[in-house]
C-alpha cells in the first residue's frame, strides 16, 4: 500500500513516516520544507520512502505526485494560534483551500486521514467536550481546522482525528507547544510563569499520535466518515498541575502563578476520548514519562 503524507517532514510527520515504513507502507512525502529537510534525510536511505518538495496549494503538483497513493495522511498545516496569527492569509490558503485540494485529488475511494485539532472546541462549557459537542472555535487556527474538517468530511472519505496538544520529543523539534516550551523554561530559566493556570488541557505525547494515525489507517471500517478525539483522559490536567509534573522532574523550579497573560484559544475543558478507546487506543507515554524525556534532551539546547 502506497501512503501519500502531506507535511511529512513536520513535527507529527517526522514522528509518524519512519513508523509507517516499519509497518511495510511504501510511503510519498510532499512537504514545503519551511523547516528543512534535515528531520526526514535518514528516511532517503529507504526504498520504500520518495519525496516532493511542494505545498498542497498546488493543486496540480499535488495530483500529480498524488497519482499512485492509495490513501492519504494530510498533516500540512500552519499550526497553532501564534502562527496563524502571524500569517493569516498563509493560514487560511493552507488550513482551509490545501484541504479543500487534498479532498478534491483524493475523491471518494482513496481514504484520508486528516489531523485536526481539539481547538475546534474553542470556548467550551465546563461539560467538557466530546465528539458531538458544537464547535466554537476563538482562534484563526481553530477556525481554519474546523472549516477543513467539513471540507474533508463532504468531500471523500476521511478520518478525522482532533488531536489533542502534541508534546514531546521528535525529529523536528517544537519549542512553541505548551509542555515542550515549560519544560525549556524550567531547565534554563529556573522559573515557570504560568497564567490562568486553572484553565484545564488534554495533552498527548507525538509518538502516541502517530499510533493514532496508525489506527486510523489499520482499524476497523466504522472510523471512516468519523471524528475522533484523540488523546487520554490521563492526561488532562490544569496548566499549574502541569507545572507541579514539571517541577517534581526538575527539581528547584519555581512556580509564578501570574494574574496577567491570557489564551487566545481560550482553551479550558476537559475531552473524553471514551471514542477512541472504545477501539482500543490508550497513551503509551505518561505525561510525567513525556517530561523527563524532554528534559533529558532540552537541558543541552
Amino acid at each position: 500500500m502506497k501512503l501519500l503524507v502531506t507535511g511529512g517532514a513536520g513535527y507529527i510527520g517526522s514522528t509518524l513516516v519512519p513508523m509507517l515504513l516499519e509497518r511495510g507502507f511504501h510511503v510519498a512525502v510532499l512537504d514545503a520544507l519551511r523547516h528543512g529537510i534535515g528531520p526526514i534525510l535518514p528516511l532517503f536511505r529507504d526504498p520504500r520512502f520518495s519525496f516532493a518538495r511542494g505545498d498542497v496549494r498546488d493543486r496540480q503538483a499535488l495530483a500529480e505526485f498524488a497519482r499512485d497513493a492509495d490513501a492519504f495522511v494530510h498533516l500540512a498545516a500552519i499550526s497553532g494560534y501564534p502562527a496563524c496569527e502571524q500569517a493569516p492569509e498563509e493560514a487560511r490558503s493552507t488550513n482551509v483551500e490545501g484541504t479543500r485540494n487534498v479532498a478534491a485529488v483524493a475523491g471518494r475511494g482513496r481514504p484520508v486521514v486528516f489531523a485536526s485539532t481539539s481547538s475546534c472546541y474553542g470556548a467550551a462549557s465546563d461539560a467538557g467536550c466530546t465528539e458531538e459537542t458544537p464547535l466554537r472555535p476563538v482562534s484563526l487556527y481553530g477556525q481554519t481546522k474546523a472549516e477543513a474538517e467539513a471540507v474533508i468530511l463532504h468531500k471523500c472519505d476521511a478520518v478525522v482525528l482532533r488531536l489533542a496538544t502534541g508534546y514531546g520529543i521528535s525529529p523536528r523539534l517544537r519549542l512553541d507547544l505548551l509542555v515542550n516550551d515549560f519544560v525549556y523554561r524550567a531547565l534554563h530559566d529556573r522559573r515557570l510563569t504560568v497564567y490562568e493556570g486553572h484553565f484545564r488541557r488534554s495533552f498527548l505525547h507525538v509518538r502516541d499520535i502517530a499510533r493514532a494515525v496508525l489506527l486510523a489507517l489499520d482499524g476497523p471500517q466504522p472510523m471512516t466518515g468519523r471524528v475522533f478525539n484523540v488523546g487520554d483522559e490521563g492526561q488532562n490536567c490544569t496548566k499549574l498541575e502541569l507545572c507541579r509534573i514539571i517541577q517534581q522532574v526538575v527539581p528547584g523550579v519555581e512556580i509564578d502563578a501570574s494574574a496577567s497573560g491570557r489564551d487566545a484559544d481560550r482553551r479550558d475543558y476537559a475531552v473524553s476520548y471514551a471514542r477512541i478507546k472504545a477501539l482500543g487506543f490508550a497513551a503509551a507515554v505518561s505525561l510525567e514519562e513525556g517530561v523527563r524525556e524532554l528534559a533529558g534532551v532540552l537541558r543541552w539546547i
